[in-house]
């Protein structure tokens, strides 16, 4: 199942550390399979507030992306970004091909059912 890196990072003025980590942080990829899928790309807010920028790295599976993020390689330069930008980072398992919702829609219909 793939697994993603989900950052929303907010608006940050520039500063060579940060050059540093965007320059350096492909490197930490080797070994875990990751890749960008969205890095420095505008986004269309449709709803809600989401100043700042969007960024998604694509695992294999979770047990990679986990891997990645505490990797000795990431947590080097991690504090690069860290001490200069504000943000929310999650990892997140995605769904097969060909998933279907229902069966979440239904367990929530025979929750509600039953309160």
């Amino acid at each position: 199942m793939p697994a993603y890196a989900i950052a929303h990072l907010r608006e940050a003025a520039p500063h060579p550390e940060i050059a540093e980590y965007i320059e350096r942080i492909p490197a930490t990829f080797e070994g875990y399979g990751g890749r960008f899928l969205v890095h420095a790309t505008p986004h269309e807010t449709k709803e809600g507030d989401w100043p700042g920028h969007v960024v998604v790295i694509g695992f294999p599976g979770i047990a990679e992306a986990r891997a990645w993020w505490d990797s000795p390689a990431y947590k080097e330069i991690a504090p690069l970004r860290s001490r200069h930008i504000e943000g929310d980072i999650i990892l997140v398992e995605g769904v097969p091909e060909g998933y279907d919702p229902t069966p979440a829609a239904k367990a929530m219909r025979e929750a509600l059912a039953g309160e």
